[in-house]
């Protein structure tokens, strides 16, 4: 990686004894590529340029869903011969040793972040029919660890933003639409609409602001908004929110469309019940607000090649699942049982994942002939209880606390049931993934679990649903679940129907190219 400062950078740790104004200039100056003496030059495309910006993108750096989004909507996008597609990431140091060796350094410049200037060097790579475009700066992105979650997120990501922005003048990229995504890009529509409008090429893209979870906005104290994000007085009541910058709220205040992650979370969020503050200014601009189911990667999702199985299988032919199961059994020291419905969770252990519910049902259903498996990482209170539970229940209970890439595979095709009682949900995708490897999700009816899967009647349905956010209706909705699983026929078909539920993209992408085309 290169070096984050120069002579001409600004520390953000020690400031000048002058400090110089903000600017609103909305290019960096002219500087020419170190590496050549002069300006890459980017071929130019005569289809629709779509410029996605995000904080991570599978399989490059991934926490989260939004990577997921990112990893695979814009290649699905890039299918699409009329579309020429970008992404636009930090070059954190954590980012797939498999892939940096290939990265190819184009330029560097320096950002204006309030009143400092800061080094941002490009790199480039071309992946699966998509453009990827890497802004480096050690200073801000070559931490240990997690990617989120540092006392300077909000510089962090004011740099990112600008910089994205930057990036796209410098080399002459500019997109038809720009496509940012929750609060750690939703500068850059602020910075767009509000600062580099007077340049005639800024002015001309349209962009979409997608909230991926608007519990999350991007808060910071009023003090940050001309020191930290160079913000103009003319922006002010465009960011300003309960006497603070929320820069969720700026981008949906000013960006031409707001998607969500799937149509009843496009509802929901007008409620304050789900939308953390933000009903007013969501009805507000509830004309231009759509929502658009999350899709999954059916290629990387597939259960007859997929690398971290014990047998490979498909919906015609289940007999390397039976394999896959009594093989989890084995791994995690379970009764190897063919004929006992293993039940699963794989999750963020926090509140909002319908953990509550889980906690008060749980014993009630190990008091059955099932076995529980639990996977993932959160609230110690949580981890703590589902440890106690494990050990309480051994040989029909087992907790992972991990993220686990390679057991949650060999969980979601070795187990029956998935469950998934989300009090919110914008989309989710763990019950598309648990359905694409045949495992039945049992779901709330709640934003995206909503949408993608439909109560099991015996003529239709994908799976197992309940309305009312309540652990008895929870374990009622489990119990039927478990009797359809006794019932080898009814079970066999309501498996084939969550295996062949079209969670693909195909659908999705071409409604984001109907946005795109508004």
């Amino acid at each position: 990686m290169t070096k984050t400062a120069t002579k001409k950078t600004v520390s953000t740790n020690k400031k000048t004894t002058t400090k110089p104004k903000p600017t609103a200039k909305t290019l960096p100056a002219k500087e020419t590529d170190t590496a050549t003496g002069k300006l890459p030059k980017i071929k130019v495309s005569k289809k629709k340029k779509i410029v996605f910006l995000g904080s991570e993108a599978a399989p490059f750096i991934a926490t989260g869903g939004l990577a997921d989004v990112l990893g695979s909507l814009p290649k699905a996008l890039a299918k699409n011969k009329n579309l020429d597609v970008s992404v636009i990431l930090p070059l954190y140091s954590s980012i797939n040793k498999d892939f940096r060796p290939e990265f190819k350094f184009l330029t560097n410049f320096n950002v204006s972040v309030g009143w400092r200037l800061q080094y941002a060097g490009i790199f480039y790579y071309e992946y699966q029919g998509v453009k990827f475009y890497f802004i480096d700066n050690e200073f801000y992105f070559k931490r240990e660890g997690n990617i989120y979650g540092f006392y300077d997120d909000g510089e962090r990501f004011a740099f990112f933003s600008r910089a994205a922005l930057d990036t796209i003048a410098r080399l002459n990229i500019y997109p038809d639409v720009l496509h940012c995504n929750d609060w750690q890009t939703a500068g850059s529509i602020i910075y767009l609409k509000g600062m580099y409008y007077g340049d005639e090429n800024f002015r001309r893209i349209k962009s979409v602001f997608t909230i991926h979870n608007i519990e999350y906005q991007g808060k910071f104290g009023m003090d940050t908004f001309e020191d930290l994000f160079g913000f103009t007085s003319s922006i002010k009541n465009y960011v300003e929110f309960d006497g603070m910058v929320n820069l969720m709220k700026g981008a949906i205040e000013m960006s031409d469309i707001v998607s969500t992650v799937s149509p009843t979370y496009a509802q929901e969020i007008k409620n304050s019940y789900f939308a953390h503050g933000l009903e007013n200014i969501i009805n507000r601009n509830a004309h231009k607000l759509y929502g658009i189911l999350n899709g999954i990667d059916v290629d990387y999702y597939n259960p007859e090649t997929d690398k971290y199985l014990f047998a490979k299988y498909s919906a015609e032919n289940l007999e390397g699942k039976a394999v896959c199961k009594a093989e989890l059994q084995k791994m995690l020291n379970l009764p190897v049982r063919a004929d006992v419905p293993i039940i699963s969770i794989i999750s963020r252990l926090v509140s909002h994942k319908g953990l509550d519910l889980v906690k008060e049902a749980i014993e009630p259903l190990l008091s059955k002939d099932v076995q529980v498996i639990i996977l993932g990482k959160g609230e110690i209170g949580y981890e703590n209880f589902f440890n106690h539970i494990a050990r309480c229940y051994s040989g029909k209970c087992v907790t992972v606390i991990a993220f686990n890439q390679d057991l949650s595979r060999k969980i979601y095709s070795g187990s029956d049931i998935f469950l998934m009682p989300s009090k919110m949900e914008p989309c989710g995708l763990s019950q598309m993934i648990a359905s694409r490897y045949g495992t039945v999700p049992v779901v709330r009816e709640t934003g995206g679990l909503n949408d993608s899967i439909k109560a099991y009647t015996g003529v239709k349905g994908n799976g197992f649903t309940f309305s009312d956010y309540n652990a008895h209706d929870m374990l009622y909705v489990i119990n039927e679940a478990i009797r359809t699983y006794q019932n080898k026929q009814e079970w066999k078909d309501v498996q084939n129907r969550a295996m062949t539920t079209d969670f693909s993209w195909k659908v999705q992408a071409g409604e984001y190219e109907k946005l795109y085309n508004k």
